[in-house]
């Protein structure tokens, strides 16, 4: 049975390359060869390679060569290379060119076929996930999705599959990890882009009033209701239905959305009329949902109603390679708003972000950058940009979650302080006079919340 994907074989030795050919023609793929990279090289210009599988060592060109000529003309193909003399810097070298894959010879004929499988599978998803990007993009996010990290590919490769279908969605992930993101490229993958995607959050609203938010309410249904007013559910039909943090939604509530979530159909409070909507849902928590199922929080047959589809989006610190293109991203966007000349960061900046554990998750990594950017003086964040907790590899504030009131008023008073230095692009005495402070107060806060003054 044949197989999707072209893979072009090279190697100077004519009875490696012609074994391993007929090997993988025996897998059913479509099989071409090569003696030589220059060879190579000149077919691939002509002809679409999904695949090359190519030995290190060759005279002329050799597979290194090969790898870096081949990617800059053709972005998409994979390589698997192959060598005799096997060496960690080799190795090395060539994965951080870009090759999927490195296999010592004699090759285990096994390990080719897993390789070979992976590599297609890799390279369809990165293809996949490209579209998606594309159309996050264009419907006014730009830079909206930034991943570089395995994990996150493969998320949002479910993202791409499940996106055109009906089925309800339950997306989970620690706080700040950019579950709404996700939800919003579910949303502009659908056939419904072009309906509304409405956000509730029910961690957000205090639970008196989200029913009347959800399913809205008619004049005179309770104390206050001086007007009749459709809810997020009347507002989302014919688009999607984001409720954020299901896991704080109310024993009460819970079976009222699940007879939407069975019926399609709604009442307003205070109405014996019943209204059709045609909405996708999708959910997102934080909260172990099926810890909260076996301890009674939380309805069995809700969760399964929500968790049709299940996406989960790793922390921030379990995908470390997507930190410096995050950061950025964040430079970019930031530099732009507040008119500075940043363009990167130093390599001490590149090792202390790296480094850190992101209790905060790609949300404290934004901020941490915005205020870099705000407060340098420089064209590249240096260590010094940095808070001091990153620095020392702590996140205090992240992991204290902000509760008390003390940290609530200190965060505030924070949000006013940077505020008004991006206002005035980072003039402090400025900010100050506009503030009603002393610039030396600011420089005391700054200094205390351990940024560079």
């Amino acid at each position: 049975m044949s197989k999707t994907g072209t893979i072009l074989v090279v190697d100077d030795e004519q009875s490696q390359r012609d074994a391993i050919a007929g090997f993988i023609r025996k897998l059913g793929y479509n099989v071409i060869t090569c003696a030589d990279g220059a060879e190579a090289y000149a077919l691939i210009e002509k002809e679409l390679v999904d695949l090359v599988v190519s030995d290190m060592r060759m005279p002329g060109l050799d597979g290194l060569g090969l790898l870096k000529k081949a990617r800059a003309l053709a972005p998409d193909i994979t390589f698997i290379l192959m060598t005799a003399f096997g060496s960690v810097d080799s190795a090395v070298e060539s994965m951080r060119q870009g090759a999927f894959n490195y296999l010592i010879k004699p090759i285990n004929l096994d390990e080719l076929e897993i390789g070979i499988t992976k590599a297609l599978e890799n390279q369809r998803l990165v293809i996949e996930n490209r579209k998606l990007k594309s159309v996050v993009e264009a419907r006014g996010e730009p830079g909206g999705i930034i991943s570089k990290s395995r994990q996150m590919e493969e998320a949002l490769n479910l993202v791409a599959r499940v996106a055109p279908s009906m089925a309800s969605v339950l997306i989970e992930g620690e706080s700040g990890t950019g579950k709404e993101r996700i939800a919003r490229a579910i949303h502009y993958g659908s056939g419904r882009a072009e309906k509304p995607m409405i956000t509730i959050n029910c961690a957000a609203v205090p639970e008196t009033l989200l029913e009347s938010e959800l399913f809205g309410h008619e004049k005179g249904a309770f104390t206050g209701a001086h007007i009749s007013r459709s809810g997020k559910l009347e507002v989302a039909d014919g688009g999607t239905l984001f409720i954020d943090e299901i896991g704080d939604l109310s024993p009460a509530l819970q079976p009222k959305l699940l007879r939407f979530l069975q019926e399609g159909t709604i009442e307003r409070l205070g109405s014996n009329t019943s209204v059709q909507l045609d909405i996708r849902v999708i959910a997102a928590t934080h909260r172990p949902l099926r810890k909260m199922v076996a301890e009674g929080k939380f309805r069995e047959d809700l969760f399964y109603r929500l968790n049709v589809i299940n996406i989960g989006i790793p922390p921030l610190r379990e995908r470390k390679e997507d930190i410096i293109p995050l950061a950025e991203h964040f430079i970019k966007i930031y530099s732009e708003k507040n008119s500075k000349s940043v363009f990167g960061l130093t390599r001490e900046a590149r090792d202390i972000l790296v480094k850190y554990d992101y209790p905060g998750n790609v949300r404290e990594l934004e901020n941490a950058v915005e205020a870099a950017v705000v407060l340098t003086r420089s064209e590249a964040i240096d260590a010094d940009d940095l808070p001091h907790g990153f620095k020392s590899g702590y996140g205090a504030a992240s992991k204290a979650g902000g509760n008390s009131l003390t940290e609530q008023l200190e965060a505030m008073e924070k949000k006013l302080i940077f505020d008004s230095l991006k206002r005035t692009g980072g003039n402090k005495s400025e900010a100050a006079r506009q503030l009603g402070i002393s610039e030396k107060n600011i420089r005391d806060r700054l200094k205390r919340w351990g940024y560079k003054t």
